[in-house]
């Protein structure tokens, strides 16, 4: 039997790239799938909805409350908005023009990143105005301290791996920052594990999404306490109206958080995807022109994937065309690709199926030639 996805004309993809929103986010389990029909069979005050989910979200997260969004991106400019506009009907209503109320939102040079739209932007749709300062490489506190005036709204940190971390100002310095000059301070941990971790900080706001590390649908959170939360959930009368979250999303995303909540501190899941990626990487060390091993996330997060280090001499083609082709087959496989201009690429276990790992493998020999 067909699916719905062949009968528009779409090959199903085989994701060894990771939890990437251009490739739809997670593979959702039985259990969040359920939760979200369960929802759409029904009807529920929306308000109501957003404050009680909003409870347990923030339970997960050891904080007062937290707001449902339909990602990250939404969390960011929800997040900007609340502190510009906070529960004032009127100001939430003429945002993105934040009027008289402070707007500057001050961020690291090397945390003004490009996630698929620039985080710059989500900060505009807020209201605010991005402040950057330093350089890309090099971050002293000074230069976020002589940033800081009247017209600022908030101190941004970026944890991801598309920032740039070495040379940046740590969390910790930034937090001190703000308490010393009164100034809120959001944390964009989008793809981060450990929920309670990053509010443990000190920040006064984190954006998580759900459709990442969480394994829930395309969503997100903003967690924090519960004046701010109360004005993040506000604006969904002004900018978040064409955010708005649905009632089968905040169900699926209920059920991640509980999901993932309950594997924390397992003993399974990653060290599994580390044995299984060195069993990988060893299979595809064989192959012509190819040099594998295991290697952790260059964010820190406890995540293995298999290292494909390409030499074009040896498999007839550099990394880029490697990954192009494979994208380009049938099936379609997405490798992680985001450092293939030094070479390298890698294989992410937490979407790919063994079945889907066995694919991996005979896509790149039939490219590249039979093991040596």
């Amino acid at each position: 039997m067909s699916t719905l996805y062949e009968e528009l004309g779409l090959p199903p993809a085989l994701n060894a790239n990771g939890k990437m929103t251009a490739l739809g986010g997670s593979r959702l389990s039985d259990e969040v799938v359920a939760a979200m029909g369960e929802a759409a069979r029904s009807h529920v005050v929306m308000d109501d909805l957003l404050r009680a989910a909003g409870h347990e979200l923030a339970a997960a997260a050891g904080t007062q409350d937290a707001c449902p969004t339909t990602g990250a991106a939404a969390g960011i400019a929800l997040a900007v908005a609340a502190l510009i506009a906070g529960e004032d009907l009127a100001r939430i209503e003429r945002l993105p023009d934040p009027g008289d109320r402070p707007h500057e939102v001050i961020l690291q040079k090397g945390h003004a990143v490009h996630f698929g739209a620039p985080v710059r932007q989500m900060i505009a749709l807020g209201g605010g105005s991005p402040v950057e300062v330093g350089a890309a490489n090099k971050v002293r506190r000074e230069h976020v301290a002589q940033a800081i005036g009247e017209r600022t709204a908030a101190l941004l940190y970026v944890q991801s791996h598309h920032a740039v971390h070495k040379g940046m100002l740590p969390l910790a310095e930034l937090v001190a920052l703000g308490r010393e000059h009164g100034i809120p301070v959001i944390v964009d941990a989008a793809a981060e594990e450990d929920l309670r971790a990053w509010p443990a900080t000190g920040a006064d706001l984190v954006i998580y999404s759900g459709g990442k590390a969480i394994g829930g649908p395309t969503s997100g959170m903003v967690c924090g306490s519960a004046p701010l939360i109360a004005a993040c959930r506000a604006q969904y009368a002004g900018i978040g109206r064409p955010m708005k979250v649905g009632k089968e999303t905040v169900l699926g995303l209920v059920r991640a958080v509980r999901q993932h909540a309950a594997a924390s501190g397992s003993a399974t899941g990653h060290d599994g995807h580390r044995d299984r990626m060195t069993r990988l990487a060893a299979r595809l060390a064989a192959l012509p022109g190819v040099t594998a091993r295991v290697v952790r996330d260059e964010a820190g997060r406890d995540i293995h994937r298999a290292e494909l280090t390409v030499d074009p001499a040896g498999a007839g083609r550099d990394a880029a065309r490697l990954a192009a082709e494979l994208s380009a087959g049938s099936p379609p496989v997405f490798l992680r690709d985001h450092q293939a201009n030094t070479g390298r690429l890698a294989v992410d276990p937490r979407s790919l199926t063994r079945e889907e790992e066995e694919l991996v493998v005979r896509r790149l020999t039939e490219l590249l030639g039979s093991p040596a």
